[in-house]
């Protein structure tokens, strides 16, 4: 016997999960969309020398690739900035440009698994390609401030800095400066020393210290000028000189996203990457996006109760008993007619009890969380009307089709208020 098992990293969403996660998108989608971000979907596998080099050393360890059967070298999408960069060099002739797209899909990269880190997961892109300008630096920023306040969250800080602070560094002394939230001041200075980046303690804390007190630079200054103008609080945004973000492709301002509330780490983060897409092209192709941590984002949520109560309720807003052989007919035809005004509708597909007919099919309904139950018996169908019970209130009422339909209608509207 095989056993049920999924791989270590990977992950099964039962209907509860599910129904959270296809909330997020739906929010998401609706964020991006009111600042003009249209949707893109790229391929599972790219070839191999598409994504490799583009992702410094720990991403090249990270990445899954092989052989497939015709001998081509290829590699699963490890995150969706290099796909974007060779759809715009592929398609450059037919798209419009700035080309302002999101996309919502999976990732896979060879993580060892610990709370919060999966081999499968999903990223959320939003990137503006085809235009250098601060004026698109702050709507990036903007449209991710955005699309956390329509999940609910209240308590935003953007972590806010500019590559050009690092200029003249090597990239792992940019990476051990990036860590001085985790590791504080010493730690990054032991660090330094042991990697002989730098050759003293001294000389660690001074290289430190200057990259500290370095003030904003002018394209940071006009973005953030440019997030007062769409509304954002001052208060919400930080300028963190050490912040590096891990990947070597940014090459102006780089932000992330934290929540007060939720002190696990960053959200979210993005920032300008000028020199990725000429890579595939025959020019550059200017470019500010942001990657949202799709389950830290969730697990967060959950750990501050921004889900809507009714999530925990099944996607079926009634299920139509089926009293008996000689009204399943009935129940049928009552079942398409609430399903022809646009309500969820479930008909009881197990066997059918002479003597007691209901009973499976209640509990069926609330341990499915199915809010409405429908009772068609003989007596309803002499009067023409429906006994109605609500499991959640668990109290009974007689009413006719119109008058159910406008209640579980408004119930609908009420929630999504």
């Amino acid at each position: 016997m095989i056993k049920p098992q999924t791989l270590k990293g990977f992950r099964d969403f039962l209907p509860a999960q599910s129904r959270k996660r296809q909330y997020v998108i739906s929010k998401l989608k609706q964020a991006f969309e009111r600042f003009g971000f249209e949707p893109l979907e790229t391929p599972v596998l790219e070839y191999e020398e598409v994504l490799t080099g583009k992702y410094g050393q720990e991403g090249e360890k990270l990445m899954y690739r092989f052989e497939d059967h015709g001998k081509r070298r290829v590699a699963m999408r490890y995150d969706q900035t290099v796909p974007l960069a060779r759809v715009i060099a592929q398609y450059q002739n037919e798209i419009a440009f700035p080309f302002k797209r999101y996309q919502i899909q999976p990732v896979w990269r060879a993580e060892n698994t610990q709370k919060g880190r999966y081999r499968e997961f999903y990223q959320c892109d939003c990137d503006s390609v085809g235009i250098d300008s601060a004026l698109a630096d702050a709507e990036i920023i903007a449209t991710a401030i955005a699309a956390y306040k329509a999940l609910g969250f209240k308590t935003i800080k953007v972590l806010l800095n500019d590559r050009a602070v690092f200029t003249g560094l090597a990239n792992g002394t940019i990476a051990v400066l990036d860590k001085l939230q985790k590791i504080g001041k010493e730690g990054v200075s032991q660090e330094l020393v042991g990697r002989k980046l730098v050759g003293t303690r001294e000389e660690a804390r001074i290289l430190l210290q200057s990259i500290l007190d370095t003030e904003m630079t002018e394209r940071l200054v006009a973005v953030l000028q440019l997030l007062q103008q769409f509304g954002i609080d001052e208060s919400a945004i930080q300028f963190s000189p050490t912040l590096a973000r891990g990947l070597d492709y940014y090459t102006g301002i780089i932000f992330e996203i934290e929540v007060a509330e939720y002190p696990a780490g960053s959200l979210s983060g993005g920032g300008r990457y000028d020199n990725l897409i000429g890579i595939f092209a025959d020019r550059q192709f200017p470019a500010v996006g942001f990657a949202l941590g799709f389950d830290r984002t969730i697990e967060a949520m959950d750990a501050l109760n921004l889900f809507p109560a009714d999530l925990a309720l099944s996607s079926t807003q009634v299920l139509v008993t089926i009293f008996s052989e000689e009204l399943k007919q009935k129940s049928l035809d009552l079942c398409s007619r609430l399903r022809s005004n646009t309500i969820n509708a479930e008909i009881y597909l197990g066997e059918i009890k002479n003597n007691k007919p209901l009973e499976r099919q209640l509990k069926y309904a609330d341990q499915k969380g199915i809010p409405y139950v429908i009772i068609l018996g003989p007596e309803e169908v002499e009067k023409n009307m429906l006994t109605v019970k609500n499991l959640q209130t668990r109290r009974q009422k007689q009413l006719s089709l119109p008058e159910f339909i406008q209640e579980v209608t408004t119930d609908s509207v009420a929630t999504q208020m």
